[in-house]
């Protein structure tokens, strides 16, 4: 895995810097049907979950100690989505 560095003159700082730069400079139309198209994922994910839930069971509570308990894939998929979503808009900005 790659160690990103804010002083880093290739990459110019973490994916999550990059990614906020993309987002704040790149087409507005652009970003509006990014961001839309990652809410509307995430809430069908969600809604797919909440289906599949037993009726005892609380989606935040998991998502809280899913986060605790694996903080380090988490770190790194969020990199990860950080770096894909940027490619997404950059590929599509050019």
């Amino acid at each position: 895995m790659f160690d990103f560095n804010e002083d880093d003159d290739l990459f110019g700082g973490t994916p999550e810097k990059k990614y906020f730069d993309i987002i704040f400079n790149a087409n507005r139309g652009l970003v509006e049907d990014a961001l839309t198209k990652n809410l509307q994922r995430m809430m069908i994910l969600e809604s797919l979950l909440e289906e599949r839930l037993q009726e005892d069971e609380d989606l935040e509570k998991m998502v809280l100690s899913y986060r605790m308990n694996n903080q380090d894939r988490v770190e790194d998929d969020l990199k990860n989505a950080y770096i894909a979503g940027m490619g997404d808009i950059l590929t599509q900005n050019e």
